[in-house]
């Protein structure tokens, strides 16, 4: 009988190019691109319901183009990657990442999905010590669990990675209205 090999190895990172470019299209194209980015309905662990909140009518992910959660990830441009990964996953969730057509983009959410979390300590076998280990990731958003908030903005940071321009207003600091309101 062999013996399987259940090495992690990275997934292929080169991704088709279009044979002719022409840069004011694809400018557009960007744009586009990013205003519906399609989600693959993906989830590990505990971050998957902060995921699932997102798409919720008090934070509303519709309003961002992103409300269309993908069933196939060939139908799927945007991986969020959501919980720890295990080792026996892995595999998994590269095969995942390579059936994605190009462009395509990944977003570490959570501590687990980044690092490990609380699962990273010594003499640990069984956890993944980050997804970028195996796949390339765009963008981290930390937090356990992250809030809702926090994917929107991983999700505004990867349309501004697409485009090269941030498209939403940056939300002022808490403190900051506090602050005004106590000084008049």
């Amino acid at each position: 009988m062999a013996e399987a090999d259940f090495s992690l190895k990275p997934a292929d990172l080169g991704q088709d190019q279009a044979p002719i470019r022409i840069d004011p299209l694809e400018k557009i194209f960007d744009v586009c691109r990013s205003m519906s980015l399609w989600p693959m309905t993906f989830g590990l662990a505990c971050c998957a319901i902060e995921m699932m909140a997102v798409g919720m009518a008090r934070f509303d992910l519709a309003r961002y183009g992103a409300e269309v959660f993908r069933p196939s990830p060939r139908q799927s441009d945007l991986m969020i990657v959501a919980g720890t990964v295990t080792k026996k996953m892995a595999p998994a969730v590269v095969r995942l990442y390579e059936q994605m057509p190009g462009p395509k983009w990944v977003m570490a959410l959570g501590n687990c999905s980044i690092s490990g979390g609380p699962f990273n300590y010594k003499g640990q076998y069984n956890v993944v010590e980050g997804v970028d280990r195996i796949i390339p990731v765009d963008v981290y958003v930390p937090g356990c669990p992250p809030r809702p908030e926090a994917l929107l903005e991983g999700l505004f940071m990867i349309q501004e990675k697409i485009t090269g321009k941030r498209w939403w207003p940056v939300a002022k600091p808490v403190g900051a209205a506090e602050v005004k309101r106590g000084a008049q």
